[in-house]
C-alpha cells in the first residue's frame, strides 16, 4: 500500500507526539508527588494491611432479609440490601439514559454545525457543555437540597448530565455525517425537520444506538456514586456501611455491583451486534464475549 507525502509526513509525527506527551505526564506527576516518595513506597503495604483487616473477607451478609423496614417477599435475597439497592439503581440508570435521550437529541441537532449557521448552532453547544460540566455527584447534590433524598433526585442528576454527556456524541456523529445526503435534502426542498428524521437519524442510527447503550452502562456504574449523597440506589447502603466502618459489607457491595456490570456490559456487546451494518458479521456468543474471541 503506498501513501502520499502528506500522509507519510503525519505518520511520523506520531512518535513524536506520543513521546511528547509520555515526557509531559512524567513532568507533571513529578510536580505534583513534590519530593514525597515515601507515601507512595508505603502505599502498597497500606493497601494490604487495609485489604486482608478490613475488607476481606466480603460479609456476605448483604445477600440477607433487611430487618427494617419488614420486606414480605418469598426469598430472603429479594429482600436483602444489595438487590433492593442493585433494583434502584438499574431503575435510575434506565429512566436518566431514556429520558437524557429524548432531550438530548433535538439538542444535539441544533448543536450541528452541518446543520444550522454557528449563530444557533454555538448557544445550544454551550448549553450542552455547561450540562455536562459539573459531574452526576454535583448534579446530585443539588436536587438532593431542591428534591430531597430518595431516587428521584438521582434520576433528575443522571438525566442533566447524561443530556450534556450524549448531546456531545451526538452532534459530533451528526457533524461526521458525508455531505452528499445532507445536499441532495436540500436540493430536493427537504425542510430541516425532514432532513433530520429522513436523513440524519437513518443515516447515524448505528452510533446513536451505541451510544446510548454505551451511556446506560456509564449510569450505571456512576449510580453507585450518587447514592452516597442520598440520591438513590446501592449508594445509599454503601453510604450507610462506610459511616459505620463496615467495610466488608462495602467490599461485598462492590463485588456485586462489579459482576452486575460485567453482566450489562456483555448484553450491550450482543445488542450493538444487531445494529452493526455487515450482515455477514456473526453475533459473538456469550463465551466468545467473555474469552475476547472474535
Amino acid at each position: 500500500m503506498k501513501f502520499d507525502s502528506s500522509t507519510l509526513l503525519r505518520r511520523k509525527k506520531y512518535p513524536i507526539f506520543l513521546l511528547c506527551v509520555i515526557l509531559t505526564t512524567w513532568y507533571v506527576f513529578v510536580d505534583l508527588v513534590d519530593g514525597d516518595w515515601n507515601s507512595i513506597e508505603n502505599s502498597l503495604e497500606n493497601l494490604s494491611i487495609f485489604f486482608y483487616e478490613s475488607l476481606w473477607p466480603p460479609n456476605w451478609k448483604v445477600l440477607e432479609a433487611r430487618s427494617y423496614p419488614v420486606c414480605d417477599r418469598n426469598w430472603d435475597i429479594l429482600c436483602s440490601p444489595a438487590y433492593i439497592g442493585i433494583v434502584e439503581t438499574l431503575k435510575i440508570a434506565f429512566v436518566s439514559t431514556g429520558l437524557g435521550f429524548i432531550f438530548s437529541l433535538p439538542l444535539a441537532t441544533l448543536a450541528s454545525r452541518n446543520l444550522h449557521n454557528d449563530s444557533i448552532a454555538i448557544p445550544f453547544r454551550l448549553l450542552l457543555s455547561g450540562m455536562r460540566t459539573l459531574p452526576s455527584l454535583i448534579w446530585a447534590i443539588f436536587f438532593v437540597i431542591l428534591v430531597g433524598l430518595g431516587p428521584v433526585s438521582g434520576v433528575l442528576a443522571m438525566t442533566f448530565y447524561t443530556i450534556g454527556y450524549l448531546g456531545k456524541l451526538q452532534y459530533e456523529t451528526i457533524e461526521g455525517l458525508s455531505k452528499d445526503p445532507l445536499d441532495a435534502a436540500k436540493a430536493m426542498g427537504l425542510s430541516n425537520i425532514e432532513i433530520i428524521t429522513r436523513v440524519v437519524v437513518p443515516e447515524s442510527a448505528n452510533n446513536l444506538i451505541s451510544q446510548l447503550l454505551f451511556m446506560f452502562e456509564y449510569n450505571v456504574r456512576h449510580g453507585s456514586v450518587i447514592g452516597i449523597v442520598g440520591a438513590g440506589g446501592i449508594g445509599y447502603y454503601i453510604s450507610t456501611y462506610l459511616k459505620f466502618l463496615q467495610y466488608d459489607k462495602v467490599m461485598a457491595l462492590l463485588i456485586v455491583l462489579f459482576f452486575v456490570v460485567v453482566i450489562i456490559d456483555l448484553l450491550s456487546i450482543k445488542a450493538r451486534s444487531y445494529f452493526v451494518e455487515d450482515a455477514s458479521l456473526k453475533y459473538p456468543s456469550m463465551i466468545r464475549m467473555i474469552l475476547g474471541v472474535k
